[in-house]
């Protein structure tokens, strides 16, 4: 991890699981959307800024799926 705090590692960690269960759908564009509305639902807005901005500074670990769903959020 780029950044090297652990909150971040388990927000990548989280948002890693979560785009896990969201691997099942056929369409990836709705998994993406599927991790982004419940990272809109159950993150406090702080959680989200972080992996956002952990994302525009590279991301590393996170898979493709939250990668893209964190990328959808609004800052």
């Amino acid at each position: 991890m780029s950044d090297g705090s652990e909150r971040t590692v388990r927000l990548v960690e989280m948002a890693n699981d979560i785009a896990a269960y969201f691997q099942a759908e056929a369409d990836p564009a709705a998994g993406a959307e599927g991790v982004r509305q419940h990272l809109v639902r159950f993150w406090e807005p702080g959680m989200r800024r972080k992996l956002l901005r952990y994302v525009r500074e590279g991301g590393d670990g996170l898979v493709p799926l939250a990668r893209d769903a964190v990328e959808g959020l609004d800052p």
